[in-house]
């Protein structure tokens, strides 16, 4: 198993002086440490996600010195890991992390539970009014703008041309100037949260015209509707299988892995950073 570990990492295990008393008052209050060996130098300021993943570094190398894939570690500092300690950590992964290759019918449920994620060729033509959330907007007045607008439109009597007139008066999308039409788009060309809402729901499947609810997403709250739709097609089963057995064995490592460091986690003495651990294995 081959895992990116750029980042910083430090000391340690059961074998070494990390888990002393000595080691573990060798981190000044404020710094950062995993069993005493510290993660960052005094002033030095990480965000959140690069403190975790050097902590989490700093886990498993101190794990592959208790197992004897490395040698004791003398410093009071995590250092930079090298090639060496790189190949460790992997060896140690491979040796320790294990999970269960998918089979046919875990494939074929996946397959059968997520058929719009498989359609290739698909196309929507739709326009759309957008209600940007930008700093400052009050988003419950806006919500509830988008919310009359949605409720406007499919009423009886409503004049043919109604949504144009709302994109141009009330959408803050460029679109706006041609009645809010986007063209025809792929699930690949717009915000995740849409294709979500328009490609990927089993009951959006094969639906035309005003989509009934808000779609929120990065941008804002949009108010969709679908003027034509490209299907595509569904590959059979066969077609995929391989790729989404690779797929769901990624899943699997992620999950082991993330289940071995909160192993770790609750078996080490961490300080100054947020680390979900565990007393007691996992099972998948």
């Amino acid at each position: 198993m081959n895992q990116d570990l750029s980042t910083s990492s430090g000391c340690g295990s059961s074998a070494c002086a990390c888990k002393s008393p000595e080691a573990a008052a060798a981190a000044p209050a404020g710094i950062a440490s995993i069993n005493g060996i510290a993660l960052h130098e005094a002033g030095e300021t990480l965000d959140e996600q690069t403190l975790r993943e050097r902590a989490c570094t700093e886990l498993l190398r101190q794990q592959a010195v208790s197992v004897g894939l490395l040698p004791r570690f003398t410093g009071l500092a995590a250092p930079e890991p090298d090639d060496a300690t790189r190949r460790a950590i992997e060896a140690l992964l491979e040796a320790e992390v294990h999970s269960p290759e998918p089979g046919v019918e875990e494939c074929r449920r996946h397959y059968e539970a997520h058929k719009p994620r498989f359609v290739v060729g698909q196309a929507l033509h739709v326009r759309h009014i957008l209600f940007a959330v930008t700093p400052g907007v009050p988003v419950n007045a806006l919500a509830q703008r988008a919310e009359a607008a949605l409720l406007e439109l499919p009423r009886q009597g409503v004049a043919i041309d109604r949504f144009a007139q709302l994109a141009a008066e009330l959408s803050n999308c460029p679109s706006s100037a041609q009645g809010g039409d986007l063209g025809w788009i792929t699930p690949q060309e717009c915000a995740p949260e849409l294709a979500k809402a328009l490609f990927l729901q089993n009951d959006a499947i094969q639906a035309l015209g005003l989509h009934p609810r808000l779609v929120h997403s990065r941008f804002g709250l949009h108010i969709v509707e679908v003027l034509e739709r490209e299907p595509g097609r569904l590959p059979e089963f066969a077609e995929l299988q391989a790729q989404i057995g690779a797929r769901l064995a990624l899943q699997s490592q992620a999950t082991a892995l993330r289940q071995y460091i909160q192993l770790l986690v609750g078996q080490a003495d961490v300080e100054g950073v947020e680390l979900e651990g565990a007393d007691t294995p996992l099972v998948q």
